[in-house]
């Protein structure tokens, strides 16, 4: 399973133009699910993603999560993360999950999300979304979770 986390001051995104989820300051995390991925790994990437210190301390290092600072989260389904780009110029994406399981997956970790932090908004799966956000920082980490045999 993959994150990709950027810390925001303010993150939105729309379908048909239509703002269906916003956030102001928090993590804006592009979640894909991979073929072999269950519950397992959705539950350890979500601990990690709410733990990552990505938040600056008193001091102005990063020490502080997304939890410590009671930030937003808005999660937004997004497969091409485990896109092959190894050979060509065209993408593969047959290490990405099916859709089914991508879907099962990314509401599991809502609903974890949603257990953990006050403010949790989302995009839509299976949409063709617009992503808008102010990175802050700018602050940008891959997070990944490899499925175990």
């Amino acid at each position: 399973m993959i994150a990709l986390i950027q810390r925001v001051t303010q993150a939105s995104v729309a379908v048909d133009g239509e703002v269906i989820g916003a956030i102001d300051s928090g993590l804006m995390v592009l979640l894909c699910a991979e073929r072999g991925d269950g519950e397992r790994e959705v539950e350890a990437l979500h601990s990690k993603v709410s733990a990552y210190r990505v938040f600056a301390d008193d001091m102005g290092k990063m020490n502080r999560s997304v939890t410590d600072v009671a930030g937003a989260l808005l999660l937004v389904p997004q497969f091409t993360l485990a896109a092959d780009t190894q050979s060509g110029t065209r993408p593969s994406f047959t290490p990405a999950a099916t859709p089914a399981d991508g879907r099962r997956l990314f509401d599991h970790f809502v609903a974890l999300a949603r257990t953990r932090h006050a403010v949790v908004e989302t995009g839509q799966f299976g949409a063709h979304m617009q992503v808008s956000l102010t990175n802050d920082g700018p602050v940008t980490f891959w997070l990944q979770v490899r499925a175990q045999p």
